[in-house]
């Protein structure tokens, strides 16, 4: 059964711009910081060792977002020893696991050797797109022809980003990677097109709520583990650098700018989220996820090359730039057009 709320929905585009707003300081701060590129850092900081401190930050982000906003009410609720308290339901919990699980495996991707960083970000994120209108086919959802057009320009742009990198390779690890994150994000379309993009809004905030509670203790709980595991292998690197991040990582002195950038990406999780959730088909949704994340990482580039003097993007990107705008076009223009055709008639 489809459903469309999208009549309801129109501030698509707001989330899309928060997410945009979001993510532009989040990743310009964390390259700045995992390079070595910001002033007063001695060395460069190891992805697994800012983990700890901002998905901390990111938990306490979400849940001051869910009860400033009133929306953890929207929680489905048990008792346990005789209170009532909220949680999530077995679906829900298993999409923020897989939500856990995207978090995961895309920090994972630019630590893989042998295979370079700009060609994992795009092939999880090509991935993604290819897999939209799979989804909605599998859950019977009309998709309109510009979600099409704008679905292949979104892929094109992913493509023409992918050639100019020149050089990648693709080990086992990453492999696996890639495939946890693209059926973690299979799974999770899933359950969204069944149970939550429907006419009843109500669904759609329980939903978001019940997963958002699930995948920030999710990570902070496998980071925990991660770092008692240390001790058990001296040897595991990764692991190491997650134990630092418990430990020594606050000598450093970037206390601050690891909760701001946990806060940004709490931001970009909900924004994202919620652009994911509208009832439109996945095929218009996705692309919209995706094309605000190529332009802030675009924009956030650009920052850090007149802020720091890091490399300029090269003319490949700029011209997936220019195609991802006109998917936003083909997205928004046709939609508009057929709303005011509407308003005329009425």
């Amino acid at each position: 059964m489809t459903h469309d709320n999208s009549q309801h929905s129109p501030s698509i585009w707001w989330f899309a711009f928060g997410y945009f707003a979001c993510y532009v300081p989040y990743s310009a701060l964390t390259k700045a910081i995992s390079s070595g590129t910001l002033p007063n850092v001695d060395e460069a900081v190891p992805g697994f060792e800012l983990l700890p401190i901002t998905t901390i930050a990111s938990m306490v982000g979400m849940f001051s977002f869910l009860w400033l906003s009133g929306w953890w009410r929207a929680a489905s609720r048990k008792s346990i020893l005789g209170v009532s308290v909220p949680l999530p339901g077995k679906w829900t919990f298993m999409s923020g696991l897989c939500t856990a699980a995207i978090i995961g495996t895309t920090t994972l991707a630019y630590t893989c050797e042998g295979a370079s960083i700009v060609f994992m970000m795009l092939l999880m994120r090509g991935g993604v797109l290819v897999i939209a209108p799979i989804v909605d086919t599998l859950s019977k959802r009309h998709v309109r022809w510009f979600s099409w057009v704008a679905l292949g320009l979104s892929l094109a742009a992913l493509l023409t980003a992918l050639l100019g990198e020149g050089h990648f390779g693709l080990t086992v690890v990453a492999t696996v990677d890639v495939l946890v994150y693209l059926t973690s994000y299979f799974i999770r379309l899933r359950f969204m097109s069944r149970l939550a993009k429907t006419s009843d809004a109500s669904a759609t905030k329980r939903y978001f709520v019940e997963e958002q509670m699930t995948a920030s203790p999710a990570i902070v709980l496998t980071l925990v583990v991660l770092a008692l595991l240390a001790t058990a292998f001296p040897e595991a690197g990764q692991l190491q650098q997650v134990r630092a991040g418990f430990t020594t990582f606050f000598a450093r002195g970037l206390t601050g700018y690891a909760v701001v950038i946990g806060m940004l990406s709490q931001g970009t999780g909900i924004f994202g989220g919620l652009i994911l959730l509208d009832g439109r088909e996945n095929s218009f949704c996705v692309p919209v996820n995706r094309a605000s994340s190529v332009l802030a990482g675009l924009l956030a580039s650009c920052g850090l090359y007149l802020w720091l003097g890091t490399k300029f993007p090269s003319s490949q990107e700029l011209f997936g730039a220019l195609l991802v705008i006109s998917a936003i076009l083909f997205l928004s223009i046709p939609p508009l057009m057929e709303k005011r055709r509407l308003s005329r008639a009425e």
